[in-house]
């Protein structure tokens, strides 16, 4: 038997504060997005005790009621209660978003990327022998989201009614030759209500959620630690006992720690941000060669600078899995795909509200989501 190394990766619940923050922000996006497809926005959200501030900012022809927003979300995610500390129709919203710079303005108006960064997509085959198999995503992330949404349904059907919004997950799995063999640990922190037995909490969890949705994977076997509030009692939580940022979540957001990050979150930004229309492209391309079967496992890094509409780096690692060189791959991504801002934004549609249900578990491999940049490369390559 080959060496087992072992992978983790986290998700969190939809009333987590930093993913609190991103909903936030998103929906923000989306709002203004439905009334001037061409804005451009840069909405930042911290949330708090009572308090949510928004900042960045936005350049658009519309008007959005802020506060209506931001209170109908939180109240959607389930912080609609003063019990819970925090309280979508009670809270104090603080709006100081400002209208964009108009150096920066100009830049986007010349087709130009409106911000500098490098981002990174990636994909890989290793969770295709699973049963329904892993979207191409790295197996431990692909289940921590599956846990993570798990949770959130269970608590808002009324399956596990003592489930408050706050909690996480968190999966490791061991592998022998590059493939999943076995799950490690399986980890969920979950928020619930005063009163409730631990035991029993912890008895309904791993039915309910756990055996539920990694079972048939084959991977949950009688070694495999589950741990369930390890910490004990969980009944205080989200923006109450923990301030939320909105961009901090970059890993949960992307492939976990199977992949490089880019420094910089995606939820409240237009498509003529590279970080989240680049990000896009780059797990399309990513995807579409581990489908296509050029690679086992791809991880595709662009750099753009503010005001250029192409990338000026483009690199392709796929770990010595593929048929070609990496240099003759990267050279033929840039001959078979348009990488510039405004292309993007027009193969992938991008100036529509899509983007608040991606603020939680995860923008890649979403299996409940039609996503253009998930789609199959049309043509060959």
């Amino acid at each position: 038997m080959g060496e087992m190394n072992a992978f983790a990766a986290e998700s969190v619940a939809e009333g987590n504060p930093d993913k609190v923050a991103d909903q936030l922000a998103d929906s923000v996006l989306d709002a203004i997005l439905t009334e001037d497809r061409f804005a451009r926005v840069s909405c930042k959200v911290m949330v708090s005790t009572g308090l949510v501030v928004v900042g960045g900012e936005v350049t658009t022809k519309t008007w959005i009621d802020i506060g209506k927003i931001i209170r109908i979300r939180l109240r959607e995610i389930g912080y609609d209660t003063p019990v819970l500390g925090f309280d979508g129709s009670s809270c104090a919203v603080i709006n100081i978003l400002e209208e964009q710079s108009s150096e920066i303005g100009l830049a986007v108006d010349r087709h130009g990327a409106g911000e500098q960064c490098t981002v990174f997509g990636y994909a890989t085959d290793e969770g295709e022998a699973l049963p329904g198999g892993a979207e191409l995503m790295p197996v431990p992330i692909f289940l921590a989201h599956r846990l993570a949404r798990s949770l959130g349904a269970a608590r808002k059907t009324g399956v596990l009614p003592c489930l408050l919004p706050d909690g996480k997950t968190q999966v490791c799995v061991e592998y022998e030759e590059d493939r999943p063999a076995r799950l490690r640990t399986v980890v969920l922190s979950v928020q619930h209500t005063e009163g409730t037995s631990l035991d029993r909490l912890r008895a309904e969890v791993r039915r309910v959620v756990i055996e539920e949705n990694l079972a048939s994977t084959g991977l949950l076997d009688g070694s495999t630690e589950v741990l369930i509030n390890p910490a004990g009692t969980f009944t205080r939580g989200g923006p109450q006992v923990d301030a939320g940022f909105s961009g901090a979540k970059t890993s949960v957001d992307a492939y976990g720690s199977a992949s490089r990050q880019a420094d910089c979150g995606l939820c409240g930004k237009d498509p003529t941000k590279p970080e989240r229309c680049g990000a896009y492209m780059a797990r399309h391309i990513a995807k579409s060669l581990v489908r296509l079967g050029i690679a086992r496992r791809c991880e595709l890094r662009c750099t753009y600078v503010i005001g250029r509409e192409q990338p000026i780096a483009v690199d392709v690692d796929t770990f010595g899995t593929a048929r070609e060189p990496d240099a003759v791959l990267g050279m033929r991504v840039r001959e078979r795909f348009d990488l510039s801002v405004p292309a993007i934004i027009e193969t992938f549609d991008l100036r529509r509200p899509i983007y608040s249900p991606l603020a939680c578990y995860g923008q890649f491999g979403r299996p409940d989501l039609d996503l253009p940049w998930e789609a199959a490369l049309p043509g060959g390559f």
